[in-house]
């Protein structure tokens, strides 16, 4: 049978099997095959303000998000729910029809594409493999450029590593420190280095009649302030009780634990007994951490079992 001659009722459950078989296979991991929110992007790039585009003809891969219906449709925009085949089969139906509908309307961000109004439309077009369509677009102006990505991780990835190629240009850290695994989990936290360095150099002026550079001041922070931390948060073995964090990002935390440390208890707490209590404090206790191991392997125990007897009754 043609791709054509299917009914809009084959479509949408063929739409729809896509993206429960997406949530099974992505069970334990469901951020991974969420549909992009615009107001998440938003706030981690902030965009300055708004440009009228007008009408366009846009890629259909390059649409990955929704501003108000992210949770009807998953990262690929195959419909999550039931309750949204009687719209999508319509929507359906005057494509088999050659039917011409409205164009989309659109949020342009960093060379991306987020669904104002139209979500219904965009997902027909991906499931029948509409290369293009017809758009009113609105551009948020963003200094970052974002290629495709598969879900909203791979969106901070990208802008993490922006960010570090920023801090790198314009600090020379690299060059400087040759020290070039200065890597975050999160968004922002370069920002955070840049003010440590500053402050720090703030502090290296005091009473000297020539000011410090701030080559020097990396240097000075970098020896002084950033390797004494770590290398306690590698003697006191407490990285792995932060999956998937950085020493950075250890680094980012335990100043701040430092701080209120000494803050209540006076200077003469040193950075070994900070580093110590942090890892005793807010680490993942044991038994949440053997439970999870457990609940991950029976998890993906049912999750195979279940994958096979949904193929069985699909083959039936």
């Amino acid at each position: 049978m043609d791709l054509y001659d299917k009914t809009p009722e084959e479509d949408f459950t063929k739409a729809r099997n896509k993206a429960f078989f997406n949530e099974i296979q992505h069970f334990l991991t469901p951020e991974e095959v969420s549909l992009i929110s615009l107001n998440d992007v938003k706030q981690l790039l902030k965009p300055t303000n708004e440009t009228y585009l007008g009408m366009k003809v846009i890629p259909i891969d390059k649409i990955v998000g929704s501003e108000g219906r992210y949770n009807d449709f998953d990262n690929h925009f195959f419909p999550k729910s039931s309750h949204l085949r009687n719209r999508w089969e319509h929507v359906d139906e005057a494509a088999l029809k050659d039917i011409i509908l409205p164009p989309i309307k659109v949020y342009e961000i960093s060379g991306l594409y987020f669904v104002r109004d139209g979500n219904h439309r965009v997902s027909v077009a991906k499931s029948r493999g509409t290369e293009f369509i017809d758009a009113e677009v609105v551009s948020l102006q963003s200094e970052i450029k974002l290629n495709r990505p598969e879900n909203m991780q791979d969106i901070i990835k990208q802008i993490i590593n922006y960010e570090k190629r920023l801090f790198y240009a314009e600090t020379g850290f690299g060059d400087i420190t040759d020290y070039w695994c200065l890597d975050f989990s999160r968004t922002g936290r370069y920002d955070v280095i840049y003010n440590h360095i500053l402050t720090h150099k703030y502090y290296m002026n005091q009473g000297k009649e020539e000011e410090v550079t701030l080559d020097t001041a990396v240097e000075s922070w970098f020896n002084r302030v950033y390797l004494p931390i770590v290398t306690s948060v590698r003697k006191c073995h407490i990285l792995h009780k932060f999956p998937k964090r950085t020493l950075a990002d250890m680094y980012v935390w335990i100043v701040r634990y430092w701080d209120s440390l000494k803050q209540n208890f006076g200077d003469d707490v040193s950075i070994d007994k900070a580093v110590q209590d942090f890892g005793r404090y807010y680490r993942i206790p044991l038994h949440k951490r053997i439970k999870n191991f457990f609940t991950r392997i029976v998890l993906r125990r049912a999750i195979s079992i279940n994958s096979a007897d949904n193929y069985i009754k699909l083959d039936d």
